[in-house]
């Protein structure tokens, strides 16, 4: 460690990402491991307006940096000082994010390895209520003066560094440093342990914020890569930076198969709504087929859009989809055109439009409106999708019934199935959606020798095994 030399480094900006923000003032101090042998600081000027909010944490105002020098004419003096140099600072990601990212700007390509003194604490110094520079050097009893300035809070973490140095009796530091450290890539709060726990196999894991809510949901073919690669890169979106800075814990479940994750991860952003997913938050029907009855006393057929505040018989992602079974079943039944609605909003009593013909007989009518429907329920497919389990000593097992995703679980090898609907008693029961039901299939469609069902069906073709 003594033959390594760091710089710690500090800055304050006009916002929290690096792509939309700037540099307000900067702070460097090289240390040598035993002690400081240099310093500097500079306010730059971010050649953007300092938002209020940032004004009132920082002190620093438009008219501070209005002399100050832009970061163009620091961006070789910050280089010398980095060069050849371990990279350090107090949630490290985010200085280090801001300084490539101007550096490349000014025509700078430079990379370095990093040490966070958060993840380092909290190595060293488990235990503590918290990690924030203030906090820490609060319990560590270090005097922090001219706090979110950038010399200020540089003259802290070079303290807390050198105290760091003398407490590390098990060489963490020096781990640390080592350019492959898996752990120096983690978000600064997560423990290094719950990266480490995570297997190589399929499944769901569910990052956790500071109050153990989960603020986001994935699925994994291999759980390991699949959440490593949320933190590699140096993206510098808002998102993201906040989105790393929330994660304080991981947890995880192995599914046997990718479906089973798919189908997993979809039932628990349904349930959880965390703070970061948003694709499938968004992922629902657009159009349904609903079926009322006028004043008149006939029975009607309609495709609208999907309301919250109306139960429709089928739901569709387009509205060819709708119209054209909508189509099929007037024809099947011989309903009358004037009947069936096409993409309106569903409303009890619209008004029939005008024909010169005459109506159909309306008992005669509405029974062959009940017949479509009783059509469309009874031909909803009752199956179990059998599939490789977790061990060799289990099978995956997913059952859909009545066109609906019923649940998913496993259960051993030595267990005798012959009637799919058995299946029931080994699954675990899942809200169903449309989305899910796209996954279940389009996968029975790929993989029909999977797929056990209990009954014949007319709207999809399966083969048993």
């Amino acid at each position: 460690m003594k033959n390594t030399e760091y710089a710690i480094v500090d800055i304050e900006t006009t916002g929290g990402n690096a792509s939309g923000s700037r540099i307000t003032e900067i702070a460097i101090i090289i240390h040598d491991g035993t002690q400081v042998i240099d310093r500097w600081e500079t306010l730059v000027n971010p050649q953007q307006e300092i938002p209020l909010p940032i004004f009132a944490l920082t002190g620093i105002n438009n008219e501070m940096v209005r002399d100050a020098p832009i970061f163009d004419d620091i961006s070789e003096k910050v280089l010398e000082m980095l060069t050849d140099r371990v990279f350090v600072a107090h949630n490290v990601n985010f200085d280090y994010t801001f300084v490539r990212h101007q550096l490349e700007a000014s025509g700078f390509k430079w990379t370095a390895r990093k040490l966070c003194t958060v993840r380092a604490s909290r190595k060293i110094k488990p235990g503590l209520p918290s990690y924030s520079l203030g906090n820490l050097c609060r319990s560590l009893n270090i005097n922090v003066e001219n706090r979110h300035r950038a010399g200020g809070d540089a003259d802290a973490t070079a303290i807390l560094f050198s105290r760091l140095l003398e407490w590390d009796a098990e060489g963490e530091m020096q781990k640390m440093i080592r350019k492959t450290a898996q752990d120096q890539r983690l978000p600064p709060n997560l423990p290094p342990e719950d990266f480490a726990q995570l297997p190589e196999k399929p499944g769901v894991y569910y990052f956790y914020n500071d109050a153990k809510k989960v603020v986001y949901v994935g699925k994994a073919v291999n759980l390991k890569k699949r959440v490593a690669s949320h933190f590699s890169g140096h993206k510098i979106t808002s998102q993201r930076q906040h989105f790393l800075r929330e994660i304080y814990g991981i947890s995880f479940e192995v599914c046997a198969t990718e479906l089973m994750a798919l189908l997993l991860e979809c039932t628990e952003i349904k349930k959880l709504w965390p703070t970061y997913n948003r694709a499938l938050k968004g992922f629902e029907p657009k159009f349904g087929l609903y079926e009322y009855e006028a004043r008149s006393g006939y029975r009607y057929l309609a495709i609208g859009k999907v309301s919250k505040f109306q139960t429709n018989i089928e739901s569709f992602n387009n509205l060819n989809d709708g119209i054209n079974l909508l189509r099929n079943l007037a024809v099947k039944f011989e309903i009358d055109n004037r009947f069936c609605k096409y993409c309106v909003t569903v409303e009890d009593g619209l008004p029939l439009r005008q024909d010169d013909s005459a109506l159909p007989e309306i008992d005669s009518h509405n029974e062959k409106i009940e017949n479509a429907i009783a059509f469309i329920k009874e031909n909803r497919p009752n199956f179990a999708i059998i599939d490789k389990g977790r061990t060799a000593d289990e099978k995956s097992c997913i059952w859909v019934e009545n066109g609906h995703f019923y649940g998913m679980g496993y259960v051993g090898t030595d267990i005798q199935i012959s009637n799919p609907a058995a299946i029931k008693d080994y699954v675990t029961p899942h809200h169903s959606n449309h989305y899910i039901m796209q996954l279940i299939h389009g996968y029975a469609e790929k993989y029909p020798g999977k797929v056990f069902k209990q009954k014949a069906m007319s709207k999809k073709s399966y083969s048993e095994d």
